[in-house]
Order: structure tokens, then C-alpha cells, then sequence
């Protein structure tokens, strides 16, 4: 009888088998994760497919707005492993009127202990829904006094869960600390140091392919941008989101919630370039576009006198216009802006981009320039002074005015899409006659995923939903997309997406933005054959 059933099972493994590779693929790459795992372990061939399957490129999203959050992390979770995928890392983004603490317990339950898990709560989310696969945006709405508003819990729950695997890369995460008490609180150095000292032993260069980055919402995140952009190879890709609550787990890395001498006030995620792949294994690449928000106007001026206000984290200034020598108080500076632009400017959001010149180094490192833009919302002004929001301005930094405006918005969407329309073009013509055989999309140069970080205060705000979204799914209709809404854009770059080109502009860094929108294209190489 035993003999029997053996000779059953070899025929019946002979005649699936029999089906052919190119059929055997397709069948096995719709296998949900855990399937396709236990699958791996029928015989030789198969588990030669599946490693196969495991080793392409992989962005899987899935947002829930089900009000029960385990509800929402198991569909979530369910319909991100509903095909086969090794993630390397995880990102849950959830609303506010869910618990952190027990969203993050659900998420690493889920996932398990051995990839860095980020749990957040973010402005808002936006994806395809796991239960219908329709696209969704799903911006909170933050309300102080809950008594006088209590239905709002039922419209601020949600979740979104991404989980990732890129081919050639190594994913760690490593938190920034901040010391309770003292001066200097703001671990900065020491954030770079374990980010290079991580990416020299996985790739022998200090700096990583990329890094992405969420802060809490009490961290000024401009010093430790400057910190990021003067330590790292230009090369080295830096973006995401600040003012967020969250949690994180990392093989290394030690939340610090609970401590009473440190607390994590940033987390970063980590792309390792891995020397140590076998052959075959094909080149992860990240793309970067920025569409602003804001556009300038007025004339320049020259920071004269600077009183900062760490307590109440503003600064107070007067200024000059170039060529001239008077000194203007706040009140003269915004009449002059009001009068060129006119009385809608009193609706609007008003910032003064500030160009710095400043020292930078990286513990006893010798010094050197840096050349940067910074932003900082304009509070109000007197007949004294100009209140802006945020330090490190000094006397003789230049600043012009920006306002946020729809116009504004919408140019920088219509540029966005032209530049992924390039890409898109750029990767057809690298691809043209290119042979395929057994899966066409592992043969080919593509675009497997997209991550968006917008400014909360876009989209629904200029009365156009998904405003920031169709640039991305007009160009890679079919591809992963999703992303959130948050309180401040990271995107290291120059200035040239706000159209400021001049070679005055040139030199100038900006790697936190406002009233933006930051898009994240995940591309993938296949190995050359003789690799």
C-alpha cells in the first residue's frame, strides 16, 4: 500500500512537472507568500522557480480604512502577501485614532522580528484599497477638541502597509537619538558615522544608495539635513517625511520610547549596496522627482538685524533690499509683497526662502562650506519686525518671499509628469531590442514601484483630490503606488524644480521642502547574461 501511494506521488510530480517551466511560473507566481513558501519545498525544480520568483524586483501596497485595526492590519497584511514576496523591510503608515503602540504590535506580529518594520501615523494615505483595489486618498483631519467633534473618530482610522524587496540591496535601519537633557541634544554625528560605518562593511563605500527618512514632529530635521547632505556622495538618494509619530524594530536597532536618558527623534532606513550577491542578481535603482508648491515673489533682501527665539523656536529680523540702505521692519517688507501680489496673498501661505552659507563637518572632520536654501513660514510682522518660524538665520543671509498657491501646484504637477514621461521614454528606448524569453518583465528595465510623500496641505485643499497622484498613474498605470500625507517633504536635490536655475542658484542645496510633493521611482536592471 505505502509502495503504492510513493508511485502515486512520483506520477502525479511527473505529470506537474510535465506542464513546462513557462507554465509552471505562471501557476507558482500566484500563489499567496505562504504558499509559495511551502511550495519551495515540494522538489528541486520548484523551489529553483521560486527562488527565482523571490529574487525579481517587489513593491506590494494595500491600504484598509476598516474603523477595527486589527480588521485593517489583517487585510492589509493579507492582501500585501497575497502574492509571492520576501520583504526586506516594511512601512505602516496608520490614522490617528488608532493606537501606535498596538498598531505596531499587530504589524511586526504579522511580518515577524528579522526586517526593519517603521510604524507611523501620518496626515493621511493613499493607495489601492486591499479589499476592492480601488485607488483611495484618505487625508485626516486633526482636531484638538475631540469633545466637540465626535464623530471624527470615525473618519481618522486607516492603514496602509508597504512591504519591499530590491534586488543587490541590503535594507538597515538606524535611529537618530536625542539626549533628554543637555545641549547638543540632537545625536547628528553619530547618526552618520553608523550609517557609514553599516554601509562600508555591506558595499566598501561609506555612503548608501539611499535613505529614507521619517522624523517626529518636534525634531528640526534642517541641521541634520545639512549633516546628511555634506556627509554623503552626492549620488546617495535622501527623502521622506517629517513630523510623524512612530515606532520602529531593526535587527540592531532599540526603540527608545521608554528611556529616560535618549529618545529616537528621527529613522532611517538605510538602501545597502551588497557586494556579496551571487551572479545573476541585477541593479535596484531610485529616481527622484520634486514638484513644489510655492513660488517666488518679490524682490531679494539682506537679513540685517536677527534675534532668535529658541524657547518659542522663531526668529525675529528686519532686512534691506539690495542696493539699498535702509532697513525695513516686517510690516514695510509684507506691504511691499502685498502691494506687487495683491489681496489673495492674505489667504495664502507665506515663507522666505533663506540662502545660507555655513560650516559643516562631521565630528573632529575638518570643515568645510556648504551652500544650502531653507524655508521658513512667515509668522506675521510689525512695525519692529519680521516673525518667521524656525532658527538658524543670520544677519546677511539673502531671502526672498514665497507663496503657496494652486497655479504653483498645478505647473509643478504638469513638470512632474514630464519628467516621468522622460523617464518612461528613457527605459523604452534602453529596452528596444532587448530579447526576451520566459518572463518578458524580468528581461527588461522597468519601474516595479513608486513611494509619494505630498504636503497635507495640497490636493483636497486646492479643491482637486488625487491632484498629486495622476502624474505617477498616467505614466505606470499597472505598477505599485502609494504613499502619505505629511507635515514636511524631505528631497535632496538643487533648486532647479522651483525653476531657479541662475548660476547665483546653482550652488545652493534644499532638502526640506513645503507644499510639496516628493515621488520616489523604484527602477530595476536585469544582470547582463555573461554576469
Amino acid at each position: 500500500m505505502e509502495e503504492l501511494r510513493q508511485r502515486a506521488a512520483v506520477e502525479m510530480e511527473a505529470t506537474i512537472d510535465s506542464i513546462g517551466d513557462d507554465l509552471l511560473h505562471n501557476i507558482l507566481s500566484r500563489l499567496p507568500a505562504l504558499a509559495c513558501a511551502n511550495a519551495a519545498c515540494v522538489n528541486r525544480s520548484w523551489n529553483l522557480i521560486i527562488t527565482n520568483l523571490l529574487s525579481l524586483p517587489n513593491l506590494s501596497s494595500a491600504l484598509s480604512i476598516n474603523p477595527s485595526l486589527q480588521d485593517a492590519v489583517n487585510e492589509a497584511v493579507e492582501k500585501v502577501l497575497s502574492k509571492p514576496v520576501r520583504p526586506q523591510f516594511a512601512i505602516a503608515s496608520i490614522g490617528p485614532t488608532f493606537s501606535l503602540q498596538q498598531a505596531h504590535q499587530l504589524v511586526t506580529g504579522k511580518l515577524g522580528s528579522k526586517i526593519p518594520i517603521i510604524t507611523l501615523i501620518s496626515q493621511g494615505i493613499f493607495g489601492r484599497n486591499a479589499v476592492d483595489d480601488e485607488f483611495e486618498e484618505v487625508q485626516w483631519q486633526f482636531i484638538e477638541n475631540e469633545e466637540a467633534h465626535p464623530d471624527h473618530g470615525n473618519e481618522n482610522h486607516g492603514v496602509l502597509l508597504t512591504v519591499g524587496f530590491f534586488p543587490g540591496l541590503k535594507v538597515s535601519l538606524i535611529p537618530l537619538l536625542s539626549k533628554t537633557q543637555g545641549p547638543q541634544a540632537l545625536m547628528i554625528d553619530e547618526l552618520v558615522r553608523n550609517i557609514r560605518e553599516c554601509s562600508s562593511s555591506v558595499s566598501g563605500s561609506a555612503s548608501p544608495v539611499a535613505i529614507l527618512l521619517f522624523s517626529d514632529h518636534e525634531t528640526d530635521m534642517k541641521p541634520v539635513l545639512q549633516k546628511l547632505d555634506y556627509a554623503f556622495c552626492p549620488e546617495t538618494v535622501i527623502v521622506g517625511e517629517g513630523g510623524s509619530q512612530f515606532l520602529y524594530q531593526g535587527e540592531a536597532a532599540v526603540n527608545h520610547s521608554n528611556d529616560a536618558e535618549y529618545s529616537s527623534a528621527a529613522v532611517a532606513l538605510s538602501f545597502l549596496r551588497d557586494t556579496g550577491n551571487p551572479p545573476g542578481v541585477g541593479e535596484t535603482q531610485f529616481h527622484v522627482v520634486l514638484a513644489p508648491g510655492i513660488a517666488q515673489i518679490g524682490p531679494t533682501y539682506k537679513a540685517v538685524a536677527v534675534k532668535e527665539r529658541p524657547r518659542d523656536f522663531s526668529t525675529w529680523l528686519t532686512a534691506k533690499r539690495e542696493a539699498q540702505v535702509e532697513s525695513l521692519d516686517g510690516l514695510t517688507m509684507l506691504d511691499q509683497i502685498y502691494d506687487e501680489f495683491g489681496g489673495d496673498l492674505y489667504c495664502s501661505a507665506l515663507y522666505i526662502g533663506v540662502s545660507k552659507r555655513r560650516k559643516c563637518s562631521i565630528g573632529k572632520e575638518r570643515a568645510s562650506w556648504i551652500y544650502l536654501q531653507e524655508f521658513h513660514e512667515v509668522l506675521r510682522g510689525d512695525e519692529e519686525y519680521l516673525y518667521v518660524n524656525g532658527v538658524g538665520i543670520r544677519s546677511g543671509d539673502s531671502f526672498q518671499f514665497y507663496l503657496a498657491n494652486a497655479n504653483a501646484t498645478r505647473d509643478s504637477c504638469n513638470n512632474a509628469s514630464n519628467n516621468l514621461t522622460c523617464l518612461k521614454r528613457d527605459l523604452d528606448h534602453q529596452n528596444a531590442g532587448r530579447s526576451t524569453s520566459n518572463n518578458v518583465n524580468s528581461k527588461k528595465k522597468s519601474v516595479f514601484g513608486c513611494i509619494m510623500f505630498s504636503c497635507c496641505g495640497r490636493g483636497e485643499f486646492f479643491l482637486q483630490p488625487i491632484l498629486d497622484c495622476s502624474p505617477f498613474m498616467e505614466n505606470f498605470p499597472e505598477i505599485t503606488f502609494s504613499g502619505t500625507f505629511s507635515a514636511a517633504e524631505i528631497a535632496r536635490g538643487d533648486l532647479s524644480p522651483y525653476g531657479l536655475v541662475s548660476e547665483e542658484h546653482s550652488s545652493l542645496r534644499c532638502c526640506l521642502h513645503v507644499y510639496s510633493t516628493v515621488y520616489l521611482i523604484m527602477s530595476y536592471t536585469p544582470a547582463s547574461p555573461s554576469t
